[in-house]
C-alpha cells in the first residue's frame, strides 16, 4: 500500500517537515557524492559495537544515523511516508516540540535495535524509526482520517480511501510480525525492524500522553 495523501492536511505551513525533508536530502547528497561514501557512512552511522553509554559522544550516531540513507529508494520512502503524515504531527505538537518527537522518536527506534545486537558492527541508518514515531503518533491522535492509497487488487494497481487506523495498524504489524522472524539474523544486518517498531511505540507513547492535556 503507498499512500497519497491523507483526507484532512494541515492548516499551518509544515516547517519542520521541509526542513528534515530539506536536510536529509542535502545529507544524502553529501553521502553520496564523497570521496568515500563507505568512510562516511562509517563517521555518522550507528554502529552498535562502537557505543559506549558512558560516553556520550558515542550516542551522538543515534541522531546522526537519522539522516542517511542506502540508497534513492530508501530515502524516497521515507520522506514521502514524512510528508504525507508529518504536517499533521508537526501542526498538533507545534513548532518547538515537533522536533523533539521525531529526533526522540529516531532516537528510541535506534536504542531498540542496538539492543537485538549490541556487539554488531554493521552500520545502522536512515529516518525510519523517527518517521515511524510521527506514524505512531498519526495513530493515537487522527485515526478517523482517511488515506488515499494505492492498494494493488488482483494483479491491478487501484486507488481507495483507507481508514489511517486501519493503514497503520496494519503498518505496524506487519513490522512487528517480520521483526520477529528476522530475530535470528539481526546480527547479519538488513532492514532494521524493531528501529520502525521502536519509533512507532514512542511515537504512539508520546501522542497518548499528550492527547488529552496538551493542544497547540
Amino acid at each position: 500500500m503507498i499512500p497519497l495523501r491523507d483526507s484532512k492536511p494541515a492548516h499551518t505551513f509544515p516547517f519542520w517537515v521541509i526542513v528534515i525533508i530539506a536536510l536529509n536530502a542535502w545529507v544524502f547528497f553529501l553521502e553520496f557524492s564523497a570521496a568515500d561514501p563507505e568512510l562516511f557512512i562509517s563517521q555518522w552511522a550507528l554502529i552498535p559495537t562502537l557505543v559506549d553509554w558512558g560516553n556520550p559522544i558515542t550516542l551522538i550516531p543515534f541522531i546522526t544515523s537519522q539522516f542517511l540513507h542506502a540508497g534513492v529508494v530508501h530515502i524516497l520512502s521515507n520522506m514521502w511516508f514524512l510528508w504525507i503524515f508529518g504536517d499533521n504531527i508537526e501542526e498538533y505538537f507545534g513548532k518547538f516540540f515537533f522536533p523533539i518527537v521525531y529526533l526522540l522518536s529516531g532516537f528510541a527506534g535506534g536504542v531498540a535495535q542496538y539492543l537485538l545486537a549490541p556487539n554488531s558492527t554493521i552500520p545502522m541508518l536512515g529516518a525510519s524509526g523517527a518517521i515511524a514515531g510521527v506514524l505512531g503518533a498519526y495513530l493515537v491522535l487522527f485515526p478517523r482520517h482517511t488515506i488515499k492509497t494505492l492498494v494493488p487488487v488482483f494483479g491491478f494497481i487501484t486507488v481507495v480511501d483507507i481508514s489511517a487506523s486501519v493503514m497503520l495498524f496494519y503498518w505496524f504489524f506487519t513490522q512487528l510480525f517480520v521483526g520477529v522472524g528476522s530475530l535470528a539474523v539481526a546480527a547479519i544486518g538488513g532492514v532494521a525492524w524493531f528501529a520502525h517498531i521502536g519509533g512507532f511505540i514512542t511515537g504512539w507513547a508520546l501522542g497518548r500522553f499528550t492527547r488529552n492535556s496538551f493542544r497547540v
